[in-house]
């Protein structure tokens, strides 16, 4: 099942808006080939932290 729109895995529910959102976006897209939500959920957390390593300006100001 894809999430949108504040709908989100509830291990997603303690992550900075920014990161649930990114993590949601790339979660989607693996469910998309892999159609393993566990693996999605996973997947989507781990990438969008390390996304957020590399691109540090796209971190809101507020959440540094």
């Amino acid at each position: 099942m894809p999430w949108y729109h504040g709908d989100y895995p509830p291990s997603y529910k303690n992550q900075p808006k920014y990161l649930r959102d990114k993590a949601v976006e790339i979660a989607n897209e693996v469910l998309k080939t892999t159609h393993n939500e566990g693996e999605a959920i996973a997947t989507g957390l781990k990438q969008a932290r390390k996304h957020f390593e590399h691109h540090p300006e796209e971190i809101p100001k507020s959440k540094k």
